[in-house]
């Protein structure tokens, strides 16, 4: 086993040119590190089994909860429990970066949610 990073774990490009790095992906547990630029959004979006917590590492991020704006400078997280609909916006005019830990993984188990 060896330490892991945006430098060698695997990437992939994601929504309007964000990024997302996975730094651990097993069937139990993901954990992934995500870029967003200014003025990106997510699709408002549930989980049916996927329990998430996201944590914001520098920026401001504005993470809708079942239709509540929660705004989340650096060191500041928020849980999103199976089933909340939410979504993801760097509102901010600087990039923004968050991890994403999701029990178990997210993918797969994904519904998008009108308005």
């Amino acid at each position: 086993m060896s330490a892991v990073s945006t430098a060698n774990a695997a990437h992939y490009v994601w929504g309007q040119q964000c990024d997302g790095w996975h730094l651990l992906a097993g069937d139990d547990l993901s954990v992934i590190e995500e870029r967003m630029p200014p003025g990106t959004t997510e699709v408002r979006h549930r989980h049916a089994r996927s329990r998430q917590f996201f944590y914001v590492l520098e920026g401001e991020a504005t993470l809708e909860l079942d239709g509540i704006e929660h705004r989340l400078g650096a060191r500041q997280g928020l849980h999103v429990p199976p089933g909340a609909a939410h979504r993801m916006r760097n509102d901010s005019p600087a990039e923004l970066r968050f991890l994403v830990v999701s029990s178990p993984r997210s993918h797969g188990d994904r519904e998008v949610v009108d308005g």
